[in-house]
């Protein structure tokens, strides 16, 4: 079923994964990032980390079929809650917020469950502080201290998450997620986020959006040149040049390669990117 706002873009089911992460293998494309939308929601997000979870379903089918694929698999509750939040909703003085330490407890079974599924990197991304730590240690506990974890450790309270939002029906129900992504207009903060990140066992970090915070990732690279860096080209940066390539407004392999070359330039060494296949083939 194609996603309106991300053209070319897909939701899949187990099978269609299979054949999905086949094409990307046979293209040289090393990892895959997988996603979830459970048949129904709940304000626990109960699906995130249920045995036979449709992510957990669909890494062991993967895996089976492609081994020597690497398989990366996102840790948050947001595309699981009725709410849209990323963490557990609790009511504090009238008002509802996020409840980040009984969020952090969910988190880790999701990993747990992700890797009894056969993950082989696991990639929290909701922006609980302590989110590594905890999930490391529920890892370590199950005997997955091997796996890596790749943390959104910069992620930006961004306009350009609008399609991707779309594509899981996973706006928040109230308020927005400012308490706990990043103010846009603060790049100082993004180098504390990260520094805690490592300290907590992150193996590789991440900075999203990519496009509109070159700097920022530029800044992590100089400031933890040991440590891999991620960065995640956004749904909303796909979807604006895919509408103004339909429209011939733009050379769509020309800009696509400047922007990832771009991102690359800026220090990242991987990027998670919508316009992976296309630049495979081209």
């Amino acid at each position: 079923k194609e996603i309106p706002s991300m053209p070319d873009c897909y939701h899949v089911s187990t099978d269609q994964a299979v054949k999905e992460a086949e094409e990307v293998f046979g293209l040289g494309i090393p990892s895959v990032m997988v996603f979830g939308l459970p048949p129904s929601k709940d304000p626990m997000g109960t699906g995130a980390y249920a045995e036979n979870g449709i992510v957990q379903e669909s890494v062991a089918a993967i895996k089976k079929a492609l081994p020597d694929l690497v398989v990366i698999t996102d840790v948050c509750l947001c595309e699981y809650t009725d709410h849209g939040h990323c963490g557990i909703v609790k009511e504090r003085n009238g008002q509802l917020d996020v409840d980040n330490d009984a969020t952090l407890e969910l988190l880790a079974l999701q990993a747990v469950s992700h890797a009894r599924a056969g993950s082989d990197v696991i990639a929290p991304s909701g922006m609980m502080d302590g989110m590594v730590k905890a999930i490391r240690h529920g890892l370590d506990g199950q005997g997955f201290e091997h796996l890596p974890i790749l943390s959104y450790a910069i992620k930006y309270a961004s306009a350009f998450y609008g399609p991707f939002r779309d594509a899981v029906d996973s706006a928040p129900q109230f308020g927005d997620r400012r308490t706990y992504q990043m103010d846009p207009a603060n790049g100082r903060e993004a180098l504390r986020e990260l520094h805690l990140d490592v300290q907590e066992g992150a193996d590789i970090v991440m900075v999203k959006p990519a496009l509109s915070f070159l700097d920022v990732i530029r800044q992590a690279r100089e400031s933890h040149p040991e440590i891999p860096l991620a960065a995640y080209n956004v749904s909303g940066e796909y979807a604006m040049v895919k509408a103004a390539a339909a429209n011939g407004w733009l050379d769509e392999r020309r800009i696509v390669e400047e922007i990832l070359t771009s991102i690359k330039r800026a220090g990242a060494d991987m990027i998670v990117t919508y316009f992976a296949k296309d630049v495979a083939h081209w």
